[in-house]
């Protein structure tokens, strides 16, 4: 059996998905299941047990026989919640038990770090042992994410084959749910479709021109497809980035919407709310060299392509993957 957290959400759902698509049906699928909205992510896909994540690290402990692998892609990921707390409970405790019950198992795992750890980017984004211990993330979910991390490189007894993974701006279907957290050509898509134009942030640097923030912007397709490859795989254990390793501009993410959606491009631009205005990053880009030495040959979508595969495909059918 193969167990996915987050199952319900934005990027463990795809990966099921995934799965599903090469024959894989065993699934433990974990997620806090009430919320409505994300429904659909999961309602069709095929699996062998739904379980609250309430439930999940007791029977985890009492049923570690019956599994194979994990993938930990569950958390809480607003980037706007500054309750210490929250993160804590649900980013790093719950990792850390997770972790154990699997070194003591020895079952593989794979789980989901993120490149809000990087903070400002200001030691670059080299997914690197000897640099994790003195990154400086901008929030507390940067943070959560961080304190795993070096607590995950300190750990003498390991699962037998680990990866954290550093996700850097992932978009794509399934995430109708996240609200404010959704991608920037989700939020793009909806404004194009109800004014015609589309809003984005202002710099407030002198360095960057308005609208040419960079991000490297991963298609959750491609995403899925490197985990997939390190559960078929023998690959080192470790943290490594998964971007595309070429960032590109929100205002080339704007135009691609545009252009998929066939329509003149007209954007406006706004303030960066002052709540995140000072940890507001303004460049990322993943160094992906480590993992395709571990073997990863398969190219990244292009931000193009995967735009508009997503408004053609997802966003203006309303539909899941």
């Amino acid at each position: 059996m193969i167990v996915v957290t987050g199952a319900a959400g934005f990027i463990g759902s795809v990966l099921v998905g995934k799965l599903n698509s090469i024959g894989i049906e065993n699934i433990l699928m974990v997620d806090d299941f009430s919320n409505e909205n994300k429904k659909a992510n999961w309602s069709t896909k095929k699996y062998s047990e739904l379980m609250d994540r309430s439930l999940f690290l007791d029977w985890f402990k009492a049923n570690a026989s019956q599994v194979n692998f994990v993938y930990h892609i569950g958390a809480r990921t607003d980037t706007t919640e500054f309750n210490k707390e929250i993160f804590d409970v649900l980013n790093v405790n719950y990792t850390k038990s997770i972790w154990n019950t699997c070194t003591e198992n020895n079952i593989p795992l794979v789980y989901a770090s993120s490149a809000a750890t990087y903070g400002g980017g200001e030691q670059g984004y080299i997914d690197n042992h000897a640099s994790v211990s003195s990154l400086h993330p901008l929030n507390p979910y940067g943070w959560s994410k961080q304190e795993f991390d070096v607590w995950a490189l300190q750990q003498t007894n390991t699962p037998p084959q680990w990866q954290g993974l550093k996700f850097f701006n992932v978009y794509g279907p399934n995430e109708y749910h996240k609200a404010r957290m959704a991608s920037v050509i989700f939020h793009s898509f909806n404004q194009i479709n109800t004014s015609g134009k589309v809003k984005l942030f202002r710099s407030h640097r002198p360095d960057f021109k308005d609208g040419w923030q960079l991000r490297d912007f991963i298609y959750v397709k491609d995403l899925v497809n490197v985990c997939v490859f390190l559960m078929q795989n023998k690959v080192q254990s470790g943290i490594y980035n998964l971007g595309t390793g070429k960032a590109r501009s929100f205002y080339d993410l704007a135009d691609s919407t545009f252009k998929a959606m066939n329509k003149t491009t007209d954007i406006e631009y706004v303030d960066i709310p002052e709540d995140i205005r000072d940890k507001y990053q303004y460049f990322t880009e993943a160094d992906m060299s480590k993992l395709i030495a571990q073997g990863y040959s398969t190219p990244f979508t292009s931000l193009e392509e995967g735009v508009r595969d997503y408004v053609s495909n997802y966003l203006s059918k309303n539909a899941i993957y």
